[in-house]
């Protein structure tokens, strides 16, 4: 009951944010455009951290190349927000976004077809990384691939796609990405009720999502996921299909990941191919751990934790940050083996 109050605390303070982000600047509670918008940031960072925990804290598929997933369902939303833009951009083309015409496409790609109609491209967002992992999870977990083995190949994903998208005749835009955003949903995407709008889309979404992997995780089926990641041996010599429950929940985990994606692009106005780099995986993993892995609460907090500390640190000290991340890397499974949750719950027994 105490957690549960405390969550419901911290959701209402988070929704309080934009109302108090319309005062006037010069009332002392007025909160600025800059942390409304890291927060928003940090929210769809906190849902990429529980697709992440319900794969790895569940089920012990420590996947590096979750980044892949978050930055695919980015793209998708950022392909249907440049089709939006039309003839509004540089070059004034109706139909091609601007890098197509700079770089003298004469129509558009087959594979841009329907983003310019929402839920298709939203439906994209989540059947893309989905159909992905399915595939490197039917090969990996079929083939009996775990451990450190599965987590290099996800991270060799993740970088094949990033040198891919890096490529201008890949079609998305090359280093460059996707910007200069105009609308989302006939609203325009600089205004204060729009950037409002979205932040409680993804506060929302971040709730629903939470409640949906606790909801998981209490069943049948998520008894059987842990039992997957202690004894997977013992797990399949009961007759279980750890295949399937694996790949399940690897799927349903890529696709959340796309989801966050989705949120994240509208919220920073931007998508380039930095976005699979493995470190951003990696760091992924960093959030988990020391939140607390296999809690759910402790997946939101360490993404919540760590990206406050890495926004403070690159103000103060830019070059020091990536030192500090190997730090939590390191100390983390040496320190705090379960986490800030794990801290927490030893001091409340030891009193």
């Amino acid at each position: 009951m105490t957690r549960r109050i405390v969550l419901l605390v911290a959701v209402l303070l988070l929704a309080l944010l934009p109302v108090l982000n319309a005062l006037p600047s010069s009332n002392p509670l007025h909160v600025s455009d800059f942390l409304v918008s890291i927060i928003g940031k940090w929210i769809c960072y906190a849902i990429l951290a529980l697709a992440l925990d319900l794969a790895w804290g569940y089920a012990g598929i420590l996947s590096l190349g979750h980044g892949a997933f978050f930055a695919l369902g980015g793209y998708a939303i950022g392909m249907h927000l440049m089709r939006l833009i039309g003839p509004r951009g540089v070059y004034g083309h109706p139909v091609l976004p601007d890098f197509m015409v700079f770089l003298g496409y004469r129509e558009l790609p087959w594979f841009w077809l329907g983003f310019d109609w929402f839920p298709f491209a939203f439906l994209m967002a989540l059947v893309v990384p989905g159909l992905l992992a399915l595939v490197v999870g039917y090969l990996a977990f079929r083939s009996r691939i775990t451990g450190v083995y599965l987590s290099i190949i996800t991270q060799a994903l993740t970088y094949a796609l990033m040198l891919a998208f890096f490529r201008n005749d890949m079609g998305f835009g090359g280093n460059n990405g996707f910007t200069d955003f105009k609308e989302l949903l006939g609203l325009p995407l600089n205004s204060g009720t729009t950037r409002a709008i979205l932040f409680y889309a993804a506060l929302v979404s971040l709730v629903v999502v939470f409640l949906l992997c606790s909801a998981l995780t209490r069943t049948k089926y998520g008894r059987v996921l842990t039992a997957i990641r202690d004894a997977e041996s013992r797990v399949r010599f009961l007759g279980y299909s750890v295949t399937q429950h694996k790949l399940f929940v690897f799927v349903l985990s890529a696709m959340i990941a796309g989801l966050a994606g989705a949120l994240y692009v509208p919220l920073v106005g931007i998508i380039n191919p930095g976005e699979f780099s493995p470190g951003n995986s990696i760091e992924a993993v960093v959030w988990v751990a020391f939140g607390g892995r296999g809690t759910l609460v402790g997946a939101v907090l360490g993404a919540f934790s760590v990206n406050a500390l890495k926004t403070w640190l690159t103000s103060v000290a830019p070059d020091l940050w990536l030192i500090a991340l190997g730090c939590l890397f390191v100390a983390v499974p040496l320190l705090l083996p379960k986490g800030l949750v794990g801290l927490v719950r030893r001091r409340k027994g030891k009193a």
